[in-house]
């Protein structure tokens, strides 16, 4: 049965007479439903309310907050399963990798719950004679996420339980093509006790997203996408003289070197290249081998291990890939295939026309893998976004590692080495801002923070972790001197 999306403000759904915008299932091809697009109206509707009950909520103490979150926390792991449902009806991936994602983002909600730690000050004593000197990390105002397709309750969920733990409300622009979770999530965060208005959902395509970027009650606007679309809100915002932190695109390399384990090296590649449909910025896309050798033993292995890869719906047990996201995803991806082809790249699978039974109109992309690719090729430069792995050789280290900094992009990367030397050597060297040794996929844990290098971001601090208490927090220093009454 067909289904509509609304809007969430101020604790309550809203449903709105403009655009309304197509929902798929992308294992059926089906439109399952529509969601409704935010104009001017519903914008100022929602970042209204977060204004108003900024009032109260930056005045409750750091541990109401925490006891809020908690609850909040509790809620998501009794509605687990029913919320990765969600997730796969409407992105794709497989259950399991839904649940996964869901735990990552609840992994930053236990942090938020430790707001009141975080925000204690400093407190020096006699800075000068008689005066003292202490720090306060307050409150900005309205926040705004704006998050991708690709991991619908995660990305959110690093962001706005950060803001509100922190004393600010907050407005959610989650993608257009997956948008049920992101009204699931904030209806129990309701229930959880959070006050209305504090977190609210307006449901939109890029005239939403422009309007939240110029409203001049929007102190701080988060952000993840590609990079062309995160710099254009990086610049927007700057420029309407809002804080921003927007994540952009990535093209993660993995060395392998000679001395690798290719057996762990092998399973690590395939599950990060592939896994989510290669839908995910720390995916590995580009494996950079040192020696023919290496290659070609590495190829070998991968082809088998691909070979037994399960392509369907999400909702069956035992699938390894789902389907990509939309038909236009899918005939992108499918165009760098094409690309790479023409551009002299070897193709050595060709992922492209598999098709399961019975979902022959589902948006399912098989893996791909390419062979002496080389940089001058546009399926080494772009993120394809999709499964598609490429294979660079190289003769030695060094020129391994001057590819990977190099590159445009900076978000992750990682090497597999037996070697401690070459490790270190790569961890202080390399020009990205998650590295990861043996490790394909290097998200770091909540109590540290995630963002990358170069065109991958576009601002200078992290998410999550300490670095979410500086985004959306302001330093107040105070200098007092206290003199000794004149009673009368």
């Amino acid at each position: 049965m067909a289904y509509t999306v609304a809007h969430f403000i101020n604790g309550r759904l809203l449903a709105s007479a403009e655009k309304q915008l197509p929902l798929f299932n992308p294992a059926t091809g089906d439109t399952i439903g529509h969601v409704l697009a935010a104009n001017g109206k519903i914008v100022n509707s929602a970042i209204d309310a977060a204004k108003v009950a900024f009032q109260t909520w930056s005045t409750t103490t750091p541990v109401q907050r925490a006891k809020i979150l908690f609850r909040y926390k509790e809620l998501i792991e009794k509605n687990l399963e029913s919320l990765a449902t969600l997730i796969t009806q409407e992105h794709g991936k497989t259950i399991a990798e839904a649940m996964g994602s869901i735990q990552r983002g609840l992994e930053v909600v236990d942090y938020a719950c430790g707001i009141p730690n975080h925000l204690k000050s400093n407190f020096t004593e006699s800075v000068a004679a008689g005066i003292d000197s202490y720090s306060l990390h307050q409150p900005l105002g309205v926040c705004v996420g704006i998050t991708p397709f690709n991991f619908p309750a995660m990305i959110g969920l690093w962001m706005f339980p950060m803001a509100i733990s922190c004393g600010n409300t907050f407005v959610w622009k989650p993608s257009e093509k997956d948008p049920s979770c992101s009204i699931r999530l904030a209806e129990l965060a309701k229930e959880a006790g959070l006050p209305d208005g504090v977190l609210n959902v307006v449901q939109g395509d890029k005239e939403t997203v422009d309007a939240l970027l110029i409203h001049p009650d929007v102190k701080a606007i988060s952000f993840v996408g590609s990079s062309f679309v995160a710099e254009h809100v990086y610049k927007t915002a700057m420029t309407n003289g809002k804080r921003v932190q927007a994540f952009g695109g990535a093209k993660n390399h993995c060395i392998v070197m000679p001395d690798a384990d290719l057996e762990q090296t092998t399973d690590a590649i395939v599950t990060s290249a592939y896994g989510s449909a290669g839908e995910r910025c720390m995916a590995i896309s580009v494996v950079v081998t040192v020696g023919d050798d290496v290659a070609d033993t590495l190829i070998s292995k991968m082809k088998k291990k691909i070979a037994d890869l399960k392509v369907g719906p999400g909702t069956v047990a035992d699938v390894d890939v789902g389907p990509l996201i939309t038909q236009a995803h899918w005939e992108r991806v499918k165009s760098y295939i094409e690309i790479g082809k023409k551009e002299g790249a070897t193709l050595l699978i060709d992922g492209s026309e598999y098709k399961p039974e019975k979902y022959a109109a589902g948006f399912f992309m098989g893996a791909s893998l390419f062979d002496h690719v080389t940089p001058n090729m546009r399926i080494y430069q772009d993120e394809i976004f999709g499964p598609v792995l490429s294979i660079v050789r190289v003769k030695d280290f060094d020129s391994a590692l001057k590819l990977v900094n190099e590159h445009e992009y900076g978000n992750g990367t990682a090497i597999f080495t037996r070697d401690g030397y070459i490790a270190k050597q790569f961890a202080d060297k390399v020009q990205a801002g998650m590295v990861g040794i043996n490790v394909p996929v290097p998200v770091p844990a909540a109590y540290h923070s995630f963002g990358g290098w170069k065109r991958s971001i576009f601002s200078d601090i992290g998410m999550y972790g300490m670095e979410a208490i500086r985004f959306y927090t302001r330093l107040k220093t105070v200098t007092q001197r206290w003199f000794p009454r004149t009673l009368a």
